[in-house]
């Protein structure tokens, strides 16, 4: 029988699995004596959470019997073949099949293992709410970045909106950046004729051209995707950040609410919910790791690897609400930032830290991602965050005062520390 596995006596031993107390004596005993490790076999898999019918009991059996068997092996092909175990837990099932067969012992997880359960994970509202487990300890968190996730329930105090949100919402559908469809309308001063109206009125008018009408094509808003930081080193401006969130989605066309932290959330539908108290409380449900580690490379690449996430940033305006505090290496960060400054439109960055007007970028990681950047302002109140979202021009991006002073003070060395692709770019936005 072909197979692309390894025999069994070649498999690693280092799956993480744990037998029930008294597992032993929890299988039939009213089968032959032959049928019974097949049947303990099967027993244990369903233990451990194996969709297993009994059908495929039945036939595992058979399977082996027609075989022979001839080698332990051959119990082990027909096992795979008939019993059907998932991609993502065939360590698991090799383990299992060692104990029962070849009476080896479970160790403990391995460092490949391990590198799995690091993987950044990302949840949809669309899937169904989570239970994120309610904190025993108080949470202190916030002196410095970290990786490590750690699980709680935040719950938002009931304020009244600020005279800052109230006012967005009044002038954002107007003022917010907008696109050109390929739809056109009626105008006095497009760019093409009105070839149908025209030959319409004039054959009203026997013939007889008056005017020629004109077309210009509709413009509607841009996407937004929202970005908010949720680690401890911003636990400061999240409930902010986040109700500023629920009057964008009140007053916009389209945009997607992402939440960053030891995992990717997304929030968009719990905010498009019209009371705010509502809205906060369902978005609280939604999202497991407030207030905790910081992961932003790992969060931005797992979006843009998920290609219905991705396809939200194509021609977007992407804002990103975050300190851009990253442990250890941010190359990742630096990657993923690339990627999103080549789908979007603009990629704006509202940081804390920029409330003074004469802030330059400090951190490696913040350098490194100002060549990407369309923008780096203020993000350290929620009316600040609003006037940079509506001051931002229509037609060309233009850098903020601290970010050109960046570039402008990077260019004035002898060596341009920016990257071939990145130069034109940037030199044209400084200008």
């Amino acid at each position: 029988m072909n197979t692309s596995h390894n025999p069994p006596n070649d498999l690693p031993l280092n799956s993480p699995v744990d037998l029930p107390e008294g597992f032993s004596n929890s299988f039939p005993t009213d089968f032959p004596r032959a049928a019974q490790p097949f049947v303990r076999f099967v027993t244990i898999l369903r233990t451990h959470g194996f969709a297993v019918a009994p059908e495929q009991t039945q036939l595992f059996i058979n399977a082996v019997g027609l075989l022979g068997p001839r080698s332990m092996s051959q119990i082990y092909f027909a096992a795979h073949a008939t019993l059907a175990p998932p991609p993502d837990r065939r360590d698991e099932f090799d383990a299992l099949y060692r104990l029962i067969f070849l009476g080896h012992s479970l160790s403990a997880p391995s460092s490949e293992q391990s590198d799995r359960e690091d993987e950044m994970r990302s949840f949809d509202e669309r899937d169904g709410a989570m239970e994120p487990p309610v904190a025993d300890e108080i949470n202190e968190v916030g002196e410095q970045a970290t990786g490590a996730e750690n699980l709680t329930v935040r719950e938002f105090i009931n304020v009244t909106e600020s005279d800052a949100l109230r006012q967005f919402r009044r002038i954002a559908p107007a003022a917010l950046p907008r696109r050109k469809t390929y739809r056109r309308r009626q105008a006095f001063c497009g760019n093409r004729w009105d070839i149908r109206r025209t030959l319409r009125d004039a054959v009203k008018r026997d013939g007889e051209i008056l005017n020629i009408p004109r077309l210009r094509r509709k413009t509607r808003q841009r996407r937004i995707v929202l970005a908010i930081d949720i680690s401890g080193s911003m636990k400061a401006q999240t409930e902010s950040y986040m109700r500023f969130a629920h009057a964008l989605c009140a007053c916009t066309e389209q945009v997607e609410v992402f939440t960053l932290g030891t995992r990717l959330t997304r929030v968009s539908r719990a905010l498009r919910t019209k009371h705010v108290d509502m809205a906060m409380a369902t978005a609280s449900s939604l999202v497991a790791d407030w207030d905790g580690g910081t992961r932003l490379g790992d969060a931005l690449d797992a979006f843009l690897n998920i290609p219905r996430f991705a396809g939200f940033t194509r021609g977007a305006l992407v804002v990103i609400l975050s300190d851009g505090l990253e442990r250890g290496d941010h190359s990742t960060l630096t990657g993923a930032v690339d990627r999103l400054s080549r789908l979007a439109w603009q990629v704006q960055w509202l940081t804390p830290l920029a409330s003074d007007t004469q802030f330059v970028p400090q951190t490696d990681a913040l350098k490194s991602l100002v060549p990407f950047l369309n923008g780096l302002g203020n993000g350290a109140s929620v009316s600040s965050v609003c006037q940079h979202l509506l001051s931002l021009t229509r037609d060309q991006p233009v850098p903020t005062q601290g970010l050109a002073r960046y570039r402008a003070s990077r260019h004035g060395q002898t060596q341009n520390p920016l990257p071939e692709h990145t130069r034109d770019r940037s030199d044209r936005m400084v200008q």
